[in-house]
Order: structure tokens, then sequence, then C-alpha cells
């Protein structure tokens, strides 16, 4: 049975965001539209249902390795700060969007706080995460197979 490492990470994210936003139970903030993800950004997200992708990205690196602090998490979605014509540096985004998020996720039921800090994967968020891997697999078997129709059709 494929898990989330059997999948790449382009479409386990993509459709996990949207099964998180299809099921309603992901609770989003209200500022999400305002805020910009880091201090070295100009404006906020285009995308309107940002908190869903970085939610569904937060998942997985948390379901990839054990502990992940808010810490790791603020480095892993960090950026380039353009400080003029001086070369630039890396920047963390922000703690608070990545602290809201892991709350919204445990609040769900897929992540959990964990006894040597940060926190972890729970017991349903693996299984959840697992049957979405599953889900894709699937789904690109059947474009795969659509596809070997449609080349043999155009031979005959």
């Amino acid at each position: 049975m494929p898990n989330v490492r059997d999948v790449s990470a382009e479409a386990f994210i993509a459709a996990y965001s949207s099964h998180l936003k299809r099921s309603g139970k992901l609770e989003v903030p209200t500022w999400v539209d305002i805020v910009k993800t880091g201090s070295f950004k100009e404006l906020a997200p285009y995308d309107a249902d940002w908190y869903y992708v970085r939610a569904a990205a937060v998942a997985r690196h948390i379901y990839l390795r054990k502990d992940v602090g808010i810490g790791a998490l603020t480095k892993l979605h960090g950026g380039a700060k353009r400080r003029g014509n001086r070369p630039s540096h890396h920047a963390d985004c922000s703690a608070s969007v990545q602290r809201k998020i892991c709350q919204s996720l445990e609040k769900i039921g897929v992540l959990e706080k964990s006894d040597n800090g940060g926190r972890r994967i729970s017991q349903d968020g693996q299984r959840d995460l697992d049957r979405i891997a599953t889900a894709v697999v699937e789904a690109a078997q059947e474009d795969e197979d659509e596809e070997e129709e449609e080349a043999e059709e155009d031979e005959e």
C-alpha cells in the first residue's frame, strides 16, 4: 500500500489541500487574506487557498520526520531576504502563521504535541495522509492507463 513517501510532493500537497478545503473541518483564521507569510515578503499570497496549501505542506513535512518544532517549520518555509545592492540572506517565515497552522491541524486530529517538544503526526492523521496518498497513486495510474489506450487507438 503506497504512503506519502511514494508520492511526489507537489501531487500530494495539491490533493491534501483540496481535501482539507472540501472537508471544511480546518479552522481558518480571519486574517489569512491580509497577512504576509514572512517579514521578507512584500505582499500577502495571491492564492486565496494558501492556508490550506501551507497546512498540507506542514502535515507532509511532519509526517516524513519524527518531531518537528515551529522553528524548523519557519526555516523550511523561509526564503531570500533581498537587501538592495547587498547580497541576499535567508530569512525565516512568520512563526505565528506556522503556529496557527499547527494548532488548526491539532484541532482536527492530524497532529499532536510530542513529549520531546514539537509536534508529530497522530495515528488518525497518518491514516488520513496514507489514504490521500493512495488516492493520488490510483489517480496517476488511471491517467497512465487512459494515455496508453489513446496511444493504442492512434496507432490503429
